[in-house]
């Protein structure tokens, strides 16, 4: 298939009201585009890891395969997938086995001769990843020191990359994951807790693959690439503990909802009787090399150069947005209006962009994601802006419990949905904000993108350029 492709790319603009709301719409779109196109993995492994002669090289670290015996290649996540077609395309003959966990319902779209590719569900875990890691788990025990093992790593690892400590059932852990991405906390905090009840997460991979050299190869899909965050760290030295998992839970409430065991488990592990993730200084990390290939800037750079070819004035606000996805909106739309009438932060006919990840805290019985709630929140505060919209997307093309990448607004989104009889406020009220958008034929569709390096937020405004985007 081509990469990447918004499905609906013509309807979305059709949709626009007026001349200028079209070309406002298209050039949010356009932007999208290519900042997805940036953090294709193939594209990012293809042009990062370069093999010449017997030495692999990536971002400066070298390391000559004639050194080992044995080539081996596991890991997991929402890109891992793609990165792995390119892999073996680079040193295919070289590696003698290998087993990814991907998401479920994409392998079709990937060609691998050596690499198995194992489906695994997000961002609730199944059974399908659980069988993936025993497989990964049985290979790595394997190992010596003539191994060499490359790592696969992308977003969306967490979940699809399950093993729940002992005591705990795959179905108590479901259960966990589900409180707490319902409670409004961070990725980083979610992260805490998924890495004290797995047993391959919070460097134990690395230390499943010791004595052997681990080469991973990483794609962030957390505000400011933080290692042990990545996937919940799987290859790094987990500096969180078992007393930071248990006050995330009780901060958030939900201690007393979590499954007993794991109540049990995390209570242990405080008082000495389960082990701690391994943390740094550990002799399993000396043999490890952890390199990231792509992130949120790079997918934001890339929206900046659209914006160049475009002519257009442009503005990075920054790529470590986080906060309530629908404060996020109100904010965005306030942006908009400064613009709008004051010609700041940027002159008129522009874009500015962010990048990060929000939350929502769910409190309603609707199907939606932290980007249309971004969009649904903004649209009650753009109304009748001409030439303005605001598009919010997931760059692995999956926003939340929808099948959308996320939504687009503009000035006139809030009239043509009244005028459906359609009550925005209601439906940001019920976190219903997917069949608002879907009511108005203004989601994004991707589909699964291969690729996750966070979300991406494109705020165009028009008004009073001489430039026309569409002829």
């Amino acid at each position: 298939m081509t990469f990447p492709v918004i499905r609906n790319f013509e309807k979305i603009i059709e949709n626009g009201a007026n001349k200028l709301d079209a070309e406002a719409r298209k050039v949010a779109l356009l932007t999208l585009e290519s900042a997805l196109s940036a953090v294709n993995p193939r594209n990012l492994v293809s042009e990062k890891v370069r093999f010449e002669g017997n030495v692999l090289e990536v971002g400066g670290f070298r390391l000559n395969l004639d050194d080992y015996s044995r080539i081996l290649v596991v890991g997991g996540g929402k890109a891992s997938g793609r990165m792995a077609e390119a892999l073996e395309e680079k040193i295919g003959k070289r590696i003698e086995a290998g087993i990814l966990n991907i998401l479920k319902g994409t392998s079709n779209e990937y060609k691998t001769g050596i690499i198995e590719l194992n489906e695994a569900s997000h961002p609730i875990p199944d059974e399908g990843g659980l069988r993936g890691v025993e497989k990964i788990k049985k290979l790595l025990s394997t190992v010596d020191k003539k191994t060499l093992v490359v790592c696969l790593i992308s977003g969306g690892g967490s979940a699809i990359l399950p093993s729940p400590q002992r005591g705990i059932s795959l179905e108590e852990k479901q259960q966990t994951t589900s409180l707490l991405l319902k409670s409004g906390a961070t990725i980083d905090e979610i992260n805490v807790i998924r890495k004290h009840i797995s047993a391959i997460k919070g460097g134990r991979l690395a230390a499943m693959a010791y004595p052997a050299t681990l080469l991973c190869l990483l794609l962030s899909d957390v505000v400011g690439d933080p290692l042990p965050t990545i996937a919940s760290g799987p290859t790094v030295p987990d500096p969180s503990t078992f007393q930071d998992s248990i006050e995330v839970l009780k901060r958030y409430d939900i201690w007393q909802e979590v499954p007993e065991t794991v109540r049990r488990y995390l209570t242990g592990g405080v008082e000495g009787i389960n082990p701690e993730s391994p943390k740094p200084g550990d002799p399993c990390f000396s043999k490890v090399h952890n390199i990231i290939l792509g992130n949120n800037r790079v997918a934001l750079e890339a929206a900046e150069k659209k914006a160049v070819e475009l002519g257009l004035n442009h503005l990075i606000i920054s790529s470590y947005i986080e906060g309530e996805a629908r404060h996020i909106g109100t904010v965005f739309a306030a942006i908009a209006k400064e613009i709008n009438t004051a010609d700041r932060p940027l002159a008129r006919s522009g874009i500015v962009l962010a990048g990060g990840e929000t939350t929502v805290t769910v409190s309603g019985s609707g199907k939606g994601g932290r980007n249309q709630e971004i969009a649904l929140s903004a649209s009650l505060r753009l109304d009748n802006l001409r030439g303005v919209a605001l598009a919010s997307i997931g760059t692995d093309g999956l926003d939340g419990s929808s099948d959308a990448a996320g939504a687009i607004i503009d000035g006139s989104t809030l009239k043509r949905a009244l005028e459906a009889g359609i009550d925005p406020r209601r439906y940001l009220g019920e976190n219903d904000s997917y069949h608002f958008f879907k009511a108005l034929n203004d989601t994004i569709l991707t589909g699964p993108t291969g690729t996750n390096v966070n979300d991406i937020i494109v705020l165009v405004n028009l008004k009073g350029g001489k430039k026309r985007i569409i002829e």
